[in-house]
C-alpha cells in the first residue's frame, strides 16, 4: 500500500470527525470546538458558552464516534464476507443477524424495556440468529458456502416473520411507530454509555478480521485451493463469521438496520486499493467510517426533523451500485 493512501485513510476520517463537531442546528465555531477538545488535555481558559461544551462533548462527539465505528465495522464485515463467499452481492446481514436483531429490538420495545435492555436483547438475538444459521449449515462436519447462504435465508425469513408478528401485535399509537422508526436506523440515542457497550465488540471483531487478512486472500480463491495451501477453511470461516457477527449485532443493536453500507463500501475500497484484503480491509474501514459520518451529518441537518439513516444510505447506495454494475458489467474481480 502506498504511503499517501495510508495517510489518507487516517487523516480523512479524522478531518470529517472534526467538521461534524461544529456542524448542526446549533452552530459552534470551529475554533471553539478545537479549544473545547484541547481543554480535555491541557488547562485552557474557558471563554466559550457552557452550552457549546455540552453539545460538543456530550451530544455530537459520542454520536460522531459511534457513526465512525458502525460505518467502519459494517464496511469491513461486508468486505470480509464478499471475500469469503466469493460473491460481490453479499452484505453483513447475509446470515440473518439483522433480521434477528430487529426482532429482538421489536420484542424489547413491545415489552416497554429501556434503552439498555433494548440494545442487549437486540445484540443477543443477533448472535442467536447467526448461531442458528451456522448450526443449520453444518453438514458432514463442514460448512459449505451454499449451505451457509441458504441457511441464512431461512433464518432471516423466520425472524422477519416474527418481526412482522411483533409489529402486528404492537399498539398502533405508541409501540408500532417506535418499532418502525428504530428499524429505519438512527444514531439519535448515542451517548458515552452507549459507546462503552458497543465499541468493545466492534473493536474485537474488527481486530479479528484484520488478523486474518492474508488467509482471507487464500480463502477467496476457493475452498479446495485454500486446503491445498494448508488453510483450515472451516476454522477460518468460523473466525470470520464470529467477528462479523459481533460487529453487525453490536451495530444493529444500537442504531437499527442500516443497509447498503456493508454492500457498497467494499466495492468502493476495491476500486481504490485493489482486491488484496491486506489493503482492502483497512481501506473499507476508513471509507466506511467517513461515509456513515457524512450520512449522519446530512441526516441531522438536512431537515427540521432527523432523517433515518436507512433512508439516506439506500438513496445514496442504490444509484451508486447501479452505476458500478453498468461500469463493471459484472466483472467484479
Amino acid at each position: 500500500m502506498r504511503r499517501w493512501a495510508l495517510i489518507a485513510m487516517i487523516l480523512v476520517p479524522l478531518a470529517v470527525l472534526y467538521v461534524s463537531l461544529f456542524v448542526g442546528r446549533f452552530t459552534v465555531p470551529a475554533a471553539d470546538v478545537a479549544r473545547i477538545l484541547a481543554s480535555r488535555l491541557w488547562p485552557i481558559a474557558r471563554d466559550w458558552p457552557a452550552s457549546a461544551e455540552t453539545i460538543v462533548l456530550q451530544i455530537r462527539l459520542p454520536r460522531a464516534i459511534l457513526a465512525m465505528f458502525v460505518g467502519a465495522g459494517l464496511s469491513v464485515s461486508g468486505a470480509a464476507f464478499q471475500g469469503m463467499f466469493r460473491n460481490p452481492l453479499v452484505s453483513p446481514d447475509i446470515l440473518g443477524v439483522s433480521a434477528a436483531s430487529g426482532f429482538g429490538a421489536a420484542l424489547a420495545l413491545l415489552l416497554s424495556r429501556g434503552a439498555f435492555a433494548l440494545e442487549l436483547v437486540a445484540f443477543l438475538f443477533g448472535i442467536l440468529g447467526v448461531g442458528l444459521t451456522y448450526l443449520l449449515a453444518r453438514t458432514y462436519r463442514s460448512t459449505p458456502v451454499l449451505m451457509l447462504v441458504l441457511s441464512g435465508v431461512i433464518v432471516a425469513a423466520f425472524f422477519s416473520a416474527l418481526l412482522s408478528g411483533a409489529k402486528y401485535l404492537a399498539d398502533p399509537d405508541s409501540k408500532l411507530p417506535a418499532i418502525t422508526y428504530w428499524l429505519l436506523g438512527s444514531l439519535n440515542g448515542s451517548s458515552m454509555q452507549t459507546l462503552k457497550l458497543v465499541l468493545p465488540p466492534i473493536i474485537l471483531g474488527g481486530a479479528g478480521l484484520m488478523l486474518v487478512r492474508w488467509p482471507l486472500n487464500i480463502l477467496s480463491m476457493g475452498d479446495e485451493e485454500a486446503r491445498s495451501l494448508g488453510v483450515s477453511t472451516d476454522r477460518l470461516k468460523g473466525i470470520i463469521i464470529v467477528c462479523t457477527t459481533l460487529i453487525t449485532a453490536a451495530a444493529v443493536s444500537v442504531c437499527g438496520i442500516v443497509g447498503w453500507v456493508g454492500l457498497v463500501i467494499p466495492h468502493l475500497a476495491r476500486m481504490w486499493v485493489g482486491p488484496d484484503h491486506r489493503a482492502l480491509l483497512p481501506a473499507a474501514c476508513s471509507i466506511g467510517a467517513t461515509y456513515l459520518l457524512l450520512i449522519d451529518d446530512v441526516a441531522r441537518t438536512a431537515s427540521a426533523s432527523e432523517i433515518p439513516l436507512g433512508i439516506l444510505t439506500a438513496i445514496v447506495g442504490a444509484p451508486f451500485f447501479a452505476y458500478l454494475l453498468r461500469k463493471t458489467q459484472g466483472g467484479w474481480q
